[in-house]
């Protein structure tokens, strides 16, 4: 069997997931994608690389989470990278309190916070073997009071502090980093038009970050052995203004 590092990359069937799974893959690795839906585009992404596997499953979903890292595990023998990309939001304007159910609020945390938490628990065990690495997708709304909603934000600040948490208690083994990108050009974004034009106008790199951007950082965290609970700015410096 091949001693070659595993990558699981949840969320992966497209934009920045898919970019992180093609560079980690590139760099060597061998990869797992995930998606809760979007199963077709997963298969061709897994099949398009040298060697990868597909698993659809709902990260939401503690059995599936279990399911999913289970299976890569089982499939490739061993795990070296969790990269927990897997995430939602509604773009609700933040004044407009009401619009803001707790129901929406259920189904962010649901994917972004609590999807994460199940699936790295899944994963600490294997991590533990191989002194493998969590790289943790967040966003410059975990930081600042923006983002496309307020749970939106609140769910990336907690994954910050997640993220620390979770580095101060599984070293020296597992490292645990973060990601945090400014606006990125995915299907998601694609009628974020005014604060796109916001971006280029106002940020000191004039541009939208591209999902490339966001995958050379996850590479460089999951490579960046005495680096541990830090997060990772990708933001053309939006946070200089």
């Amino acid at each position: 069997m091949t001693d070659k590092p595993v990558a699981l990359v949840t969320g992966s069937s497209s934009g920045i997931g898919e970019a992180v799974v093609r560079r980690l893959s590139a760099a060597g690795m061998r990869v797992a994608v995930n998606s809760a839906r979007s199963a077709e585009a997963g298969r061709k992404l897994a099949e398009s690389l040298p060697d990868a596997l597909y698993v659809q499953a709902d990260i939401s979903e503690e059995p599936d989470a279990r399911r999913l890292v289970a299976t890569a595990v089982e499939h490739f023998g061993r795990l070296d990278v969790l990269v927990n990309n897997a995430g939602t939001t509604r773009r609700i304007p933040h004044a407009d309190l009401t619009a803001v159910t707790p129901e929406i609020w259920r189904e962010i945390l649901d994917v972004n916070l609590i999807g994460t938490w199940q699936t790295t628990v899944a994963a600490v065990p294997h991590l533990t073997e191989t002194a493998g690495t969590v790289v943790n997708i967040s966003s410059i709304a975990g930081s600042r009071p923006a983002g496309s909603s307020i749970p939106y934000a609140v769910s990336k600040a907690a994954i910050e502090h997640l993220t620390r948490l979770l580095a101060g208690v599984l070293g020296p083994r597992v490292r645990v980093n973060a990601v945090a990108p400014g606006l990125i050009e995915t299907p998601w974004t694609r009628d974020f038009t005014d604060i796109a034009e916001h971006v280029r106008q106002t940020t000191p790199l004039r541009r939208v970050g591209l999902p490339e951007d966001v995958a050379e950082a996850v590479l460089a965290m999951a490579g960046a052995a005495y680096t541990t609970g830090t997060v990772q700015l990708v933001d053309g410096g939006a946070h200089l203004i």
